[in-house]
This record gives structure tokens, C-alpha cells and sequence, in this order.
């Protein structure tokens, strides 16, 4: 990581990263350390599975940017993070995110975790909140070139 800027060094940025949490702090905590890193030129914010198939879906827009990375929060009231990765799952796939989808949680329930173990479209399972580390070890794991 760069020492001056806590940002960690990339060749490129990724177009962007989608956030998906009911939770408007933990929204803004994670749109803070994902500035932080500078790893990205656009975040997207929304608050539910719902407004997150619909920005998906609204792909010919001239403000839209497919996701290279979806964070995506299980438990929200509405559409929960399972019910989202089903319609998710039935999407066209170049309505899909580009390449990474992570579920990220506060939940204790071992069950979250290895149930997202056998969904083949989530690329990984975090705790809350997201950090700087969290982002590196996924750019290092899922955009290598980027490095």
C-alpha cells in the first residue's frame, strides 16, 4: 500500500463497484474506504436488491457503468441478499457484474457462509465493515492485471 495516500497502487482503476446495503452509515463508511483506496473511477450506492436489479437492468443509460464488483449486504428488508442473487442469476449476462460479487455481512449464522460456498456466482464472503485490506486482497485475487 502507498504510504502517502493509503490508496493501493493499481495500473488502472476499475470502472465500478456496486454497493447494495440497507444501511445508509454503512453505505457511506464503505463508499469512504473504497475512496480511500482509489481504486475505482464511480460508486454506486443503493439501499435494496430491488434498486440494485433495476440499476442492472438500466444498462443503456449514458451515466451507467457496469459493476466490476458488487458488495452486496444479506440482510435488507424487501429483497434480502439470497433473493437478489436468484433474480440476479436470471439475468442476460451482460446485465451481470463483470466479474465479482461478494457478500458482505454482520451475520454470526454459519449457515450464510457456507451456503454462499455453493452459489457459483459469489466470488467471496466477507464480514463487515469493508477495509482497505479486504479491497486489496479481492484486487489481488480478481484483477491481477490491474496491479
Amino acid at each position: 500500500m502507498d504510504k502517502k495516500s493509503n490508496s493501493l497502487y493499481m495500473k488502472k482503476k476499475l470502472h465500478c463497484i456496486l454497493l447494495v446495503d440497507d444501511d445508509y452509515a454503512t453505505n457511506y463508511i464503505h463508499t469512504k474506504v473504497i475512496e480511500k483506496a482509489d481504486i475505482v473511477e464511480k460508486i454506486v450506492t443503493v439501499t435494496d436488491g430491488f434498486d440494485a436489479l433495476d440499476y442492472l437492468k438500466e444498462n443503456n443509460s449514458e451515466e451507467y457503468m457496469s459493476p466490476d464488483i458488487i458488495f452486496l449486504d444479506i440482510n435488507m428488508p424487501g429483497m434480502d441478499g439470497w433473493e437478489f442473487l436468484n433474480k440476479y442469476n436470471k439475468l442476460e449476462e451482460v446485465k451481470k457484474a463483470k466479474v465479482v460479487l461478494v457478500m458482505l455481512s454482520t451475520s454470526l449464522n454459519p449457515d450464510d457462509a457456507s451456503m454462499s460456498k455453493n452459489i457459483p456466482s459469489i466470488n467471496g464472503f466477507k464480514n463487515k465493515p469493508l477495509t482497505v485490506p479486504v479491497l486489496n486482497e479481492i484486487i489481488e485475487t480478481h484483477f491481477p492485471d490491474y496491479r
